[in-house]
């Protein structure tokens, strides 16, 4: 595996660059970012991902690791190939995408070209959990947040006729279809899509409340 590339940068284009190591030619796509970075003459270092297909190697390049971590993250989401995570990276920086995946913002992805709310929302959906903001843990960040809403729901729906533990039940079963809504935290929206899940509106609901009354 090509960790990384150092050399003399013999030619920055739009998409690609050239290192000279040792007068061989190493040529990588990077962001225009990335790019900026490299002056023709001067040393130039960048980090890499190597993509091995059938007829060709291809190389990736970064500025700096956590750039290539977030890039092979993106790799694992199915329909995301490598042109397509290299423009995520393009328009975002690291940091913005792990808040985005963390907290289930799908518009942050549609922002890049090519990338449309379907697939934006498969983005969000396959990342959950594979990364989040630096500084943060992630079973104790959702802990925390869990702790705050979901009493709240579970009261909001034995309200409405509903057992704490079917409540409960519901809960976690609707938000594993929508994790994005569970990493909001919004109350309210988190009851609608498990009333939603449930099959149940809130007429409905109250109709049952009304029969156990």
């Amino acid at each position: 595996m090509i960790s990384f590339l150092r050399g003399t940068v013999a030619h920055v284009g739009l998409s690609t660059a050239v290192i000279d190591l040792n007068g061989a030619g190493m040529s990588v796509y990077a962001t225009p970012q990335t790019l900026s970075g490299l002056h023709v003459g001067e040393e130039g270092k960048v980090f890499t991902s190597l993509i091995v297909r059938e007829d060709s190697l291809t190389l990736f390049g970064f500025a700096d690791d956590d750039e290539r971590e977030v890039f092979d993250v993106l790799l694992s989401v199915s329909g995301v190939g490598p042109r397509l995570a290299l423009a995520v990276l393009a328009v975002h920086d690291p940091e913005a995408i792990r808040v985005a995946a963390h907290t289930g913002d799908n518009k942050t992805f549609t922002k890049v070209p090519g990338i449309g709310p379907k697939v934006a929302g498969r983005i969000v959906l396959e990342l959950a959990g594979k990364l989040v903001p630096h500084g943060t843990a992630p079973a104790a960040a959702t802990t925390a947040a869990e702790a705050n809403w979901k009493p709240q729901v579970v009261a909001a729906m034995t309200s409405l006729g509903w057992s704490e533990k079917d409540a409960s039940s519901s809960i976690e079963k609707a938000l594993a279809d929508e994790p994005e809504v569970s990493f909001r935290g919004n109350v309210p929206e988190i009851l609608r899509t498990t009333l939603r899940w449930l099959g149940q509106d809130g007429a409905r609901a109250g109709n049952r409340v009304g029969s156990r009354g």
